[in-house]
């Protein structure tokens, strides 16, 4: 078997490890992916929970999760055990970019903030995509879709229109 194809694309020559659940971080990194470069995305031993959104032909296999994670390959790793997180740091060695959203104060918790990867790589781009910064009233709160929807008044727009809707 020959070496694989190189990729195409701006980002070709680029090469991210993907730390993200959900939707804002695999979306940003699809775009990544779908740019060309290489990613590489990792995984609890219980997977990414949006596995599970429906609908699905295959357990663990959600449409939504599935698009999100197009042109991406993919890494099981326990990062509370210390030699997964050795293989973390191994991958982050060759990479250019990190990205991750889990709240800044558990990847220092894991022993995965800045500084612990720009050892390993002095040159990689440390990317957070979280919903509050770590400075503010909001510092260090989880953001999932249902708190920002509350927070920012979405939810409680959601049905608000239907009651105007003139009957025929």
């Amino acid at each position: 078997m020959g070496a694989p194809a190189k990729g195409a694309g701006p980002l070709a020559d680029i090469r991210v490890i993907d730390l993200t659940t959900v939707a804002m971080g695999p979306y940003a990194t699809q775009i990544l992916g779908d740019m060309g470069a290489d990613v590489t995305k990792i995984e609890s031993p219980e997977g990414d929970v949006f596995r599970y959104a429906a609908p699905a032909r295959n357990k663990g296999m959600g449409a939504a999760y599935m698009n999100l994670n197009r042109n991406k390959k993919s890494v099981v790793l326990d990062l509370k055990k210390s030699e997964d997180r050795e293989k973390l740091l191994a991958l982050a060695k060759d990479a250019d970019v990190f990205v991750y959203n889990v709240r800044p104060q558990s990847m220092r918790k894991l022993g995965l903030g800045y500084e612990t990867l720009a050892n390993a790589n002095p040159r990689i781009i440390y990317c957070g995509t979280y919903g509050f910064s770590e400075r503010g009233p909001y510092a260090g709160q989880p953001a999932f879709d249902d708190i920002i929807q509350a927070m920012s008044g979405i939810a409680a727009l959601q049905g608000h229109n239907a009651s105007r809707v003139p009957s025929t």
